[in-house]
């Protein structure tokens, strides 16, 4: 369905990798900027696996939803830079074996931002509904109402573009930068993001927080009724205004 959802709008390229005898596929849909200009690229990345036993509503059906609206809003009205779509098989799971490490250890050029889509769809009002590692809950708002974006030191200037939009577009947004590729907060590192900080890049997550948040992570409770899909459209209109004009 993501392989022809995706071809609607250009060539779709499998990026294919093993894990053991068996042959995984990232799926990758390359969009032009705008005038044809030759501007390093903006990836957006959402996976497409789920744990087992989970219908994966909000981990990860929403990213997956917003990288397909992005693949329609982006073939109709082009970005400033090249946009690249990938839908990455195996986030869930180690590091080393993640489609999303075996794609970016194949990347020769630098990129101008990467943006990993993960878990965009839960939002709660109730008070003290949001959790946070050790130190962060003096720094945030307690209630699970905003969407969170987290990226290394040298995206910053992209976080505060993107959430100036996402506000615009009538979603609360907090953000986090973090030094060290995520080291010292290793909960962080945990999507498609990492890889790409590691190797150098200006990169950064998009998320409701998952299990910090959502009661129903990786549970067979992770469904659709579940969701805000208000607030998931409000991210998606946010996001791809302010992509379109970094």
């Amino acid at each position: 369905y993501i392989r022809q959802t995706l071809s609607q709008w250009g060539m779709v390229e499998s990026h294919e990798f093993l894990i053991g005898a068996k042959t995984h596929s990232n799926w990758v849909l390359n969009l032009p900027a705008q005038n044809q200009v030759n501007r390093p690229v903006i990836l957006i990345g959402a996976h497409y696996d789920t744990v087992p036993g989970s219908p994966g509503a909000d981990d990860n059906a929403t990213g997956v939803a917003v990288l397909l609206e992005m693949a329609r809003a982006f073939h109709a009205e082009p970005a400033r830079h090249p946009i690249r779509l990938v839908a990455f098989d195996f986030e869930e799971t180690s590091y080393d074996r993640a489609g999303s490490t075996h794609y970016a250890r194949s990347l020769k050029d630098q990129l101008r931002l990467m943006i990993s889509l993960e878990m965009l769809g839960y939002c709660v009002s109730t008070p003290n509904s949001q959790l946070y590692p050790i130190g962060l809950k003096y720094f945030y708002p307690n209630q699970g109402n905003f969407i969170g974006l987290i990226g290394n030191l040298k995206s910053i200037p992209d976080l505060i573009h993107l959430r100036r939009n996402i506000r615009q577009a009538g979603v609360n947004c907090e953000l986090l930068p973090v030094p060290n590729n995520g080291k010292i907060l290793p909960l962080t590192r945990r999507s498609d993001h990492a890889p790409f900080w590691d190797r150098g890049d200006r990169a950064l997550m998009i998320t409701d927080t998952a299990d910090l948040r959502n009661p129903n992570y990786h549970k067979a409770s992770d469904r659709l009724e579940t969701l805000d899909l208000d607030f998931l459209t409000g991210i998606c209109h946010g996001l791809i205004t302010g992509i379109r004009s970094l």
